[in-house]
């Protein structure tokens, strides 16, 4: 009796080691793994700066020198010599650009408030610990989730655009062109958000490619991403990407690409003010255009910041031209209690309410193959649903071409 005892203790001894080497081993060995790999990350991202700033809203602002930016990690800028302004700007900029629009006011970011970073240094905002374990995994850190693309669908057959479900959109378009930039001015709120992993945002894209595998995208706006900043504030954003959001491309700062030479904006941090419901109204202006000597992709942010590039080695289809220009907003439907979400696009009012009550662009216009600012030609619109989210254009002096847009989402029409 005293043997089978001894034999069934060593039984359970035996187990526990197993069961600590198969199960628990690994867990700790991958913990320690993800831990390292998170702090090489933070690393790479995360710059010594020159001057640090702390933000109202919580962020860190670091101001790193320009030439140690992470951008010159990627594989086709070992040896690039930065671009520190472009050789040339598209022709005719309309609508007195550097004079303030007389129902809109300035606009700038919270971090302003206690400092700026000096001339040689670029803003960045700084990447923490939780915000890189957030994501599905490291490598998805600063990249779109979901393969999401506008879907228009005219009377004339377009390529094959990526689409998914769960992404809704309220958009204006050309399409059927060479397209070397374009030009918008973006009303600035705050959507209300209702899941962390669902965003609201309003951008452009500049888009080349056969709109599969091979898709070229340069897209620049604002956001509210509680899942990718940790919190509901609304701030400037870009992105790129040269193969349909799949290996290549990330958010703002977040991976090499994108080379910054601006030292007052920050990519990704808090726009302030914000436009108010039947109030004062707020709104940037943004710029993207391509430099006819280098070929290179440049983004301007109001008059006077130009705020860098996308090299022209990044993209295949975009080293040419664009195929493709949209505007607009964007949400993600997670439909997580059943019904449709009730985060707000633009304002979370519809195009009808007009100004001072819904979002708008304004003054939206493509770069032709002249270098001249222009006139879309042939302007599209489409939304997947219109009691959700809508979209409506129009023409009228100062504001050139512009479109209300937006919705509040779930409503009694749409459930």
């Amino acid at each position: 009796m005293l043997l089978v005892r001894k034999v069934a203790a060593m039984g359970k001894v035996v187990l526990l080691f197993l069961y600590m080497l198969v199960v628990v081993v690994p867990l700790a060995f991958a913990d320690s793994s993800q831990k390292l790999e998170v702090q090489k990350q933070l690393k790479n991202l995360n710059r010594p700066p020159v001057r640090s700033i702390k933000s109202p809203d919580g962020d860190i602002i670091d101001c790193v020198h320009v030439s140690h930016q992470p951008a010159l990690d990627h594989p086709h800028l070992k040896n690039h010599k930065i671009q520190m302004k472009p050789n040339f700007h598209p022709e005719g900029h309309p609508f007195g650009e550097s004079k303030v629009s007389s129902n809109s006011k300035p606009i700038t970011q919270l971090w302003h408030q206690n400092g700026r970073c000096p001339q040689g240094t670029i803003p960045v905002r700084r990447t923490s610990k939780n915000e890189i374990l957030r994501a599905s995994s490291i490598q998805q850190f600063g990249k779109k989730k979901v393969r999401s693309f506008p879907q228009p669908k005219p009377a004339k057959p377009l390529p094959d655009l990526i689409s998914q479900s769960g992404h809704q959109h309220a958009i204006a378009y050309v399409e059927g062109d060479k397209y070397y930039g374009a030009k918008a001015t973006i009303n600035v709120w705050d959507p209300k958000i209702q899941q962390p992993n669902e965003f609201s945002l309003s951008q452009m894209w500049i888009l080349g490619g056969s709109f599969g595998q091979d898709l070229n995208s340069i897209e620049a706006g604002w956001q509210v991403s509680p899942d990718l900043y940790g919190d509901n504030n609304t701030r400037l954003f870009t992105y790129w990407t040269s193969d349909a959001y799949q290996a290549t491309g990330c958010y703002n700062l977040l991976c090499s690409g994108f080379i910054q030479i601006n030292s007052d904006i920050a990519l990704g941090a808090s726009i302030s003010p914000l436009s108010k419901y039947s109030s004062s109204q707020y709104d940037i202006s943004i710029l993207v255009w391509k430099d006819p000597k280098e070929g290179n992709w440049w983004m301007q942010f109001g008059s006077d910041h130009v705020m860098g590039y996308w090299p022209a080695p990044l993209f295949s289809y975009l080293s040419d031209s664009a195929s493709m220009i949209e505007w607009g907003g964007e949400v993600v439907n997670s439909e997580s209690d059943g019904q449709h979400t009730s985060t707000q696009m633009g304002s979370g009012h519809f195009p009808e309410e007009g100004f001072g009550k819904a979002s708008y662009f304004k003054n939206i216009q493509v770069v032709d193959g002249n270098n001249k600012l222009r006139a879309p030609k042939d302007l599209g619109t489409y939304t997947e649903q219109d009691s959700c989210y809508n979209v409506q254009t129009g023409s009228a002096g100062d504001w050139g071409n512009y479109f209300y847009y937006g919705g509040p989402g779930r409503n009694p029409n749409c459930p």
